[in-house]
């Protein structure tokens, strides 16, 4: 288990790189939606139990649910007492407005908590500007946005007919695996550095390939293995797709990253770098 820090030794392309502008951006917007969200500081969703309760709701209004996915419609109120509350008194409702579609969307800029937004965002902050300037803005929202749907709805497919079909997919971790992905292919002898816990935090410097690659191959033994209630396969998906996806774009490019790379940020857990347990749904 290692937590990845790009190094600041990597070289970078000649003259300045364009700001990464849309990373920057989809970062904004992710921690303004959880600050006004119940799991921020908006004082109008109670406190204590009321909150927790207004956390699962919200979660199930904005978040992607994989029944909801694949029948194209809302859960009825009888499937939604399949869903345990997170307090006794807690009653789900249903949502007859929502549009399955659009909560893919919405699911990616909503999370569970604040553990979970900053698991998502280190890794997009650190890996998002070196991908943004080599495929640029537009096809860098494009690939991101489109990779969020093609995850969230394969991770819908492989769930259709279990027990958790009826659970909220929260957060950005598809689309970020994806970015991750694009990363690999990009850039796949960048110097990385990282810290490894069972050596005391030591830090050792790997290439991205060995970094990345062992991260995505322990996203896969946890989809095997069952994992702990994380969506996985949303991040094997995602991943895959990223790198399938830039190999399509950029068939020939594979180098240092661009100008002024991000230095110095650490990845949270390898497990769960993508996610962080929510209170209802399957997180991402």
């Amino acid at each position: 288990m290692v937590l990845p820090v790009l190094d600041r030794a990597a070289p970078p392309a000649p003259g300045p790189g364009p700001a990464p502008v849309v990373t920057y951006a989809l970062i904004a917007v992710s921690a303004l939606v959880l600050l006004l969200g119940p799991s921020g500081v908006n004082p109008l969703y109670g406190t204590g139990a009321a909150r927790l309760c207004a956390e699962q709701r919200y979660e199930h209004r904005w978040g992607a649910v994989p029944a909801e996915l694949i029948d194209r419609r809302p859960l009825s109120a009888e499937r939604l007492q399949q869903i345990a509350p997170v307090t006794p008194d807690c009653v789900l409702s249903p949502t007859p407005g929502k549009v399955p579609a659009l909560s893919v969307l919405t699911s990616l800029f909503v999370h569970a908590g604040w553990l979970h937004l900053l698991g998502n965002l280190l890794f997009l902050f650190v890996f998002g500007p070196g991908v943004e300037r080599r495929l640029g803005r537009a096809r860098f929202l494009l690939c991101y946005l489109a990779i969020g749907y093609l995850a969230t709805y394969g991770f819908a497919l492989a769930e259709a007919r279990t027990p958790d079909a009826v659970r909220a997919l929260v957060g950005a971790s598809g689309a970020i695996a994806g970015v991750l992905g694009a990363y690999l292919r990009l850039y796949p002898r960048a110097r990385v550095t990282t810290l490894v816990p069972v050596l005391l935090f030591l830090p050792l410097r790997f290439p991205a390939w060995l970094v990345l690659g062992l991260w995505f191959a322990l996203q896969w033994w946890s989809v095997r293995d069952g994992g702990s209630g994380v969506a996985y396969l949303v991040h094997v998906i995602g991943f895959t797709a990223g790198w399938l996806f830039t190999w399509a774009a950029c068939p020939r490019t594979a180098g240092p990253p661009a100008a002024r790379p991000p230095t110095g940020r650490r990845g949270d857990r390898a497990a769960d770098t993508l996610a962080a347990p929510p209170f209802t749904g399957a997180p991402e």
